[in-house]
């Protein structure tokens, strides 16, 4: 069924409300759809400063000592339950107030240290990674990036260490991916001074335990008869509010809190408003940027921890008088899983470097992220199971929990297949401004002569020369050419298929058009995931780039890496020219017939 005008319209303004008016600025993930790569914001390879590193090294000795020690992730599971002494010790370590101010008794640390710290955890116990992950990475992120001194004096001192539990609730009955559809409501007192909140939340981590929630409901838009999202910080103690069911029976993470909660009539304080009335969306979605790019390092984490067991099953298994390590489908898998957990660790850290330098945007990069770590820790996690065959079925080893634990992640902090959506979206928004600019000149070619005359050059530019990819190494000159051509067929690509949905459109007004790209979502699932390993590929050239011109006096371990980077980019190489392809030779029509045959009446 075709979106009504009034539907594209608000799906527009959510779009404009949601991206704000900097979303034309060209990050490096938006400037892939431009065909350009803008090496300068990944070249050199991202490191930790000289004077963290001793820091960082000591917190992860000591939390790797203590989760050999106290984090049993079988028991968690079983129990489905993370002990107070496990919370009271991450909150010794300073795990739960890692990336906050020392002024407020946090660690300090960068997000590129926070993501080693959480890598550790990940790869230990997918509960407690995702624990903390709503905890530190979500649960107070609001507060500490938008929240008044006197709500960070109030809150946080409690919050970092572990005294106090933070909660991040957003998720609604139809409010999950679609965060712009909040129906929880704040009615305004006639002075101003409360908020009355109405509604229900469900699938909130932490949400049964938390002693501090950031809530977003929607709030009258003054002078309008809109509404808007709005952040509230909201205290179980508070009259009206419900936990309805505290500990939500679920498939994988069992050991984590997930609750229902509900809000009857609750009275928030004005005081309580976290940001901006009506700017809770942005709040929201700058919030889940930073747990992306966590759920990137405990991905990775993961990824590393079924490599090694894979490894060493494989070499141990003996079948028909060799070890499974021999075998060819065996080696595909393990090299799989080498080369992308490689690439999953660049991509991570590039996206944590871009939140440390202050980058304006980078809402699109951690969604890259997010896809690609998410769903190669899925293929990652089915492998390792594979090659351990029925014994990685049963509970007494760790890979059908880790399995179980692995499948969130395609679904938690925006669902895959809606992130995909999101990122083609955007992407292809930023290329059709500039070609409506060139259609508007072209109506008067005479008077916009100059203006067509430099696209048309910037065009025979794009399809006959190469973006620069500054690699130091001249061991990686062929990658790097092979990368630039994939750039500027991704960028040509787009071109044409924004020209193909103009068609479609029938026309150039831009309703009509916002209707045929949120609609075609089969070119849109091929150009985000040929985006995401060109984003994954460009973090891991950068990171082969810095392992070949870095001596870490380990040759035998920087071998290994380099091979594992290598292989990535020869498959994702692949991918990405499989996936421009099938824009134009596929089998969308018969996908659609044959579903609509299922799903009529």
């Amino acid at each position: 069924m075709a979106l009504t005008t009034a539907q594209v319209q608000e799906q527009k303004r959510q779009a404009e409300e949601l991206l704000g008016d900097g979303d034309l600025k060209h990050g490096f993930a938006k400037s892939l759809f431009f065909g350009k790569f803008h090496g300068a914001l990944l070249f050199p390879y991202p490191r930790l400063r000289p004077d963290e590193q001793p820091a960082v090294d000591q917190a992860l000795a000591e939390l790797r000592r203590f989760a050999d020690e106290h984090i049993d992730a079988a028991a968690i599971d079983r129990d489905a339950d993370i002990p107070q002494s496990v919370i009271d010790g991450l909150g010794r370590l300073g795990v739960l107030g890692m990336t906050a101010p020392r002024e407020v008794g946090g660690r300090g640390f960068s997000q590129s240290a926070y993501g080693k710290i959480m890598e550790l955890i990940g790869g230990h116990c997918g509960s407690t990674g995702v624990f903390v992950n709503a905890h530190h990475s979500i649960g107070i992120r609001a507060l500490l990036l938008f929240g008044t001194k006197a709500q960070q004096e109030r809150w946080l001192p409690d919050l970092v260490t572990g005294r106090k539990l933070g909660a991040f609730a957003l998720t609604e009955e139809e409010a999950g991916s679609d965060a712009a559809n909040v129906q929880t409501t704040a009615t305004p007192s006639p002075d101003g001074q409360t908020w009355f909140l109405n509604g229900t939340k469900r699938y909130i981590t932490n949400g049964g335990i938390a002693q501090v929630l950031t809530v977003m409901a929607r709030t009258p838009a003054p002078g309008t008869d809109e509404t808007r999202i709005t952040a509230f910080l909201v205290t179980p103690d508070m009259p009206g509010f419900e936990v309805v069911e505290a500990r939500m029976p679920k498939c994988g993470i069992r050991g984590t809190a997930t609750a229902r909660l509900a809000f009857h009539n609750l009275a928030v304080p004005a005081a309580n408003i976290l940001g901006p009335i009506g700017k809770g969306l942005r709040v929201a979605l700058t919030v889940l940027d930073f747990g992306r790019t966590t759920f990137g390092a405990t991905c990775t984490g993961a990824a590393k921890t079924c490599l090694r067991a894979a490894v060493a099953h494989a070499r141990r298994r003996i079948q028909f008088k060799q070890p499974l390590s021999d075998f060819e489908l065996v080696k595909k898998k393990i090299a799989w899983m080498a080369a992308h957990a490689f690439a999953m660790e660049a991509t991570t850290t590039q996206c944590a470097a871009f939140i440390d330098r202050g980058s304006d945007d980078y809402m699109l990069e951690t969604a890259l992220l997010k896809v690609f770590a998410s769903e190669a820790l899925w293929t990652i996690v089915n492998d390792t199971l594979q090659i351990y065959g029925g014994q990685g079925y049963f509970s007494n080893e760790p890979i059908e929990r880790m399995m179980r634990d692995a499948r969130i992640n395609q679904i938690g902090e925006g669902a895959n297949d809606v992130l995909r959506a999101f990122i083609a979206v955007v992407g292809l928004r930023g290329v059709g401004a500039s070609l409506k600019g060139v259609l508007t000149a072209l109506k008067n070619p005479f008077r916009h002569f100059s203006a067509l005359l430099r696209f048309g050059q910037n065009q025979m530019a794009a399809r006959f020369t190469l973006p620069s990819v500054p690699v130091q190494s001249a061991e990686l000159r062929h990658q790097a050419h092979e990368l630039a051509a994939r750039v500027r067929d991704f960028g040509i690509a787009v071109q044409n298929v924004l020209v193909d949905y103009r068609k479609l459109a029938g026309s150039d007004d831009e309703l009509k058009l916002m209707e045929v790209v949120l609609k075609r979502q089969y070119p849109q699932e091929r150009l985000a995931d040929a985006a995401c390993d060109l984003y994954a590929s460009s973090c891991t050239l950068s990171r082969l780039d810095h392992l070949l011109t870095h001596h870490n006096g380990q040759p035998a371990e920087r071998d290994r890496d380099v091979q594992a980077g290598r292989h990535f980019l020869t498959l994702a190489n692949r991918r990405i020219r499989q996936n421009l392809a099938a824009l134009w030779d596929n089998d969308d029509a018969m996908t659609t017939t044959t579903a609509d045959a299922f799903t009529a009446g």
